[in-house]
């Protein structure tokens, strides 16, 4: 059975949705999706003035699982 596909600014308006909800993340974090085979995971960029604030990489581990857990759900459309 195949899963429902999603693009990348659906995958990563989900994504903020979640962090907002789970993380206080500071402003200026840069989200991408990255094809990994037949699978898919999120990329977290920032400035070093973003990395260097508190929560980013509370942020970023977050990221990572709520990562896991849709690309269970959801194909990527690239």
């Amino acid at each position: 059975m195949s899963k429902p596909v999603k693009t990348e600014a659906e995958l990563i308006e989900m994504a903020r949705a979640e962090l907002k909800v789970h993380a206080n993340c500071p402003d200026g974090i840069v989200i991408s999706v990255i094809p990994d085979g037949d699978s898919w995971e999120f990329r977290a960029e920032a400035e070093d003035a973003t990395i260097a604030k508190p929560g980013y990489p509370e942020c970023v581990a977050m990221l990572v699982q709520i990562g896991d857990h849709l690309c269970k759900q959801y194909d990527f459309k690239g």
